[in-house]
């Protein structure tokens, strides 16, 4: 079972997606990020990709966030996330993209949107076959003074070649990994 763990959809429980792909992110770690970002989620548009439950946006929209976007491959999860939208009453603050991430990266920045707060949980393996920090940075969805956080295990370390690494938080085998929005820029790009 999930929780909302703090602001004003605290306590309401979360439909839990019956898959193994889906890797909810345990309440432990969803406070201690929220401790970390603190204010930065007030008024933010919030990005939650890989959302799986769509614990960590619905958390960051319970904190004051004004916006968040929900991108999720798997169909069944996809349903789920609008359920626990719909639970907590946040329909009107909240859009689920149902494909693949890159795809719905590509798309948003074709429409020009960029966000505050960009937060991946990536199947771990990911990582190493493909690259979401790159398209992120080429379809520039991230605002300059944004903030990009990745949760991955220590054997799959996202890439240091397109956003300014400003914090890693170890959490045992998880770590968050906190990219700025400052692009890092290289010749012939």
């Amino acid at each position: 079972m999930i929780r909302i763990i703090g602001g004003k959809y605290k306590g309401r429980r979360l439909k839990m997606v019956p898959s193994p792909l889906v890797r909810p992110l345990p309440a432990k770690l969803r406070g201690a990020l929220f401790n970390i970002l603190q204010s930065r989620v007030l008024d933010a548009f919030f990005l939650d990709g890989f959302a799986g439950t769509g614990s960590v946006g619905l958390e960051a929209l319970s904190r004051g966030a004004s916006r968040a976007v929900f991108i999720e491959e798997l169909p069944m999860a996809a349903k789920i996330i609008e359920a626990n939208i719909s639970k907590c009453g946040a329909d009107d603050q909240a859009l689920v993209i149902n494909k693949e991430f890159n795809r719905a990266v590509i798309d948003l920045g074709k429409k020009g949107v960029k966000f505050d707060l960009i937060f991946l949980d990536p199947p771990y393996k990911l990582l190493a076959e493909r690259n979401p920090l790159k398209v992120i940075r080429k379809r520039q969805i991230l605002k300059p003074e944004g903030l990009l956080i990745i949760r991955h295990h220590r054997q799959f370390s996202p890439s240091k070649e397109d956003f300014k690494l400003v914090r890693q938080v170890d959490f045992g085998d998880d770590i968050f990994s906190f990219y700025s929005g400052e692009v890092i820029q290289k010749e012939n790009r």
